[in-house]
Formats: structure tokens, C-alpha cells, sequence
């Protein structure tokens, strides 16, 4: 075999390269279109093309990635000396911001538990992304997970302290909730408890009741 014919049956068929590049255009056109929304405050339409973008982003090899050069340098000199650091691609960066934009909409939308699941899809892709950080932790406080969103905030003022102010004002935020719900808990705790005390009450009245005959 020749050269030439060699290097015809190795190469990526032009087909599969324009495939990828076409993929990868429309998902980003198609998450810039969902962030539009969002700011637009139309909520729904922006999941939906952030949903979409992820349709096209679902199955794109790395390797096709790489070579179309699209593959990104580690971030920093250090994770380039880490044996254990992985190299990101342009659809990773793509995925960590999509996944962190949907945590927005599901705040926005009340729905906590779906903003805790979309901020742990981009934390998965970069940990440190600080807005799905906040993200994670204002929807647990919402869920009454006090506790653990406290963590996650304080994690964020050590390693950005740039948002030490936005995290403290989010705790400050979160404990008075957590205050309000400890207090309905406990008026409701009370208030079963003064029951149960009166039905022993009534119990104890009726035993002393003679019975007809």
C-alpha cells in the first residue's frame, strides 16, 4: 500500500468532520438562543434550548474533538503537572456552562431539587465553577438542608473572595428561613403534642364515668 492510499484510509471521512463542527455549531447557537431567553426572564424557552443543546452535544467523541483541534489546554501550569488532570474539550466547557445556565432556570422556577441535580452536572465538569457552587447551596438551603448549603457557601468564600459578600448575604438569607421553618415545626410539634395531652385527659375522665346499668 502506498502512502498516499495510507493516509486516504486513516483520515477521518470529510462527512464525520463536518458532522462534529456542525453539531457543535448549532449547540452553541442554540445556547446563546437559551441565554437570550433567560435574560429575557422567559424561563421555559431558555431549558428548551438549553435542552436542545444538549441533544447535539450527547456523543460527541473526543478523540473526533481533538482532531479538529478543538481540544483545551489545562487551565493552569499546575493541573498540567497533575498526572490525574483531564483534559478538557471545547464540549466539556460548553456542558459545564449549560448545565450551570439550567440551575438558574430551576431557581427561578422554584423547582430546588432539579437545580441541585444541573449544578452537580457542571460541577462534575469543573468543580470550582463558582456559580453552580452558589447555585447548589441556595437550593439545598431551600430544601431546609441549612446545614450542608452553609458548607458550600463557605467553601466559596475561601476559594473566591470576591464572593464573600453575595455568599454571607445568601446565609444571612437561608438562616432566617430555616428559623421560620423550625419555628412552624415546632408550633405544630406543640400543637399534637397539647392534643394527644387532651385526648389522655378525656380518656382518664371517661374511666371515672359509671356506667349505666
Amino acid at each position: 500500500m502506498s502512502a498516499e492510499s495510507s493516509t486516504s484510509a486513516t483520515a477521518a471521512p470529510a462527512s464525520h468532520v463536518i458532522s462534529v463542527q456542525q453539531k457543535l455549531d448549532t449547540a452553541k447557537q442554540l445556547k446563546d438562543t437559551g441565554d437570550q431567553a433567560f435574560k429575557a426572564g422567559k424561563v421555559k424557552e431558555a431549558l428548551g434550548s438549553y435542552h436542545q443543546s444538549l441533544m447535539y452535544l450527547h456523543g460527541l467523541d473526543k478523540n473526533a474533538l481533538q482532531s479538529l483541534g478543538m481540544a483545551s489546554a489545562p487551565v493552569s501550569s499546575d493541573e498540567a503537572k497533575d498526572k490525574d488532570a483531564k483534559e478538557k474539550t471545547e464540549v466539556d466547557e460548553l456542558l459545564e456552562k449549560i448545565y450551570a445556565n439550567m440551575s438558574a432556570c430551576h431557581l427561578k422556577n422554584q423547582n430546588w431539587a432539579r437545580a441541585v441535580d444541573t449544578a452537580d452536572k457542571a460541577l462534575k465538569k469543573n468543580e470550582n465553577n463558582y456559580k453552580a457552587m452558589f447555585r447548589k447551596g441556595k437550593a439545598l438551603g431551600e430544601q431546609g438542608f441549612f446545614e450542608k448549603a452553609v458548607k458550600i457557601l463557605e467553601d466559596i468564600k475561601k476559594k473566591n473572595p470576591t464572593d464573600v459578600a453575595i455568599c454571607d448575604q445568601e446565609i444571612v438569607r437561608l438562616r432566617v428561613i430555616d428559623q421560620a421553618r423550625e419555628k412552624v415545626h415546632k408550633q405544630k410539634l406543640k400543637g399534637f403534642l397539647n392534643k394527644e395531652k387532651a385526648k389522655g385527659a378525656l380518656g382518664n375522665e371517661s374511666d371515672g364515668t359509671p356506667v349505666p346499668a
